[in-house]
């Protein structure tokens, strides 16, 4: 499996359902609380991602988490902890406009932002 699949991909065990919409979950990184889903989708070519609305946190930037970065998805409590820091959140590049799906070359800057995702770390 390569890193591109891995990074873009739900793991098994997060939870994660087709049918689950996890818009307005909260999301808590490793060390803490960073924000809401505001959308959850995917490309036609199956990358998968969640777009954090990081709130006052770091003045209401916004940032796209590729699916791969997910450990639990917290039905009972509406949450989505992912494997990284608030701080590699907080320095992941940006995203600009919410309105429309981010670009391809947005997502594989994020790519390489992240790196590949092997059962909770990097490979």
């Amino acid at each position: 499996m390569d890193g591109d699949t891995l990074i873009w991909g739900y793991r098994e065990g997060t939870g994660y359902q087709d049918e689950t919409d996890l818009v307005g979950f909260a999301v808590e990184a490793t060390d803490g609380k960073i924000g809401k889903v505001i959308h959850a989708g995917g490309t036609d070519s199956g990358m998968r991602y969640i777009v954090v609305d990081t709130g006052h946190w770091i003045f209401g930037k916004h940032v796209v988490l590729p699916a791969g970065a997910v450990s639990l998805i917290d039905l009972a409590r509406s949450v989505v902890l992912v494997d990284r820091t608030r701080q590699e959140i907080k320095d992941a590049p940006e995203l600009e406009d919410v309105i429309r799906p981010p670009e391809p070359d947005y997502l594989d800057r994020l790519s390489g932002y992240y790196g590949p995702f092997y059962s909770g770390g990097k490979v």
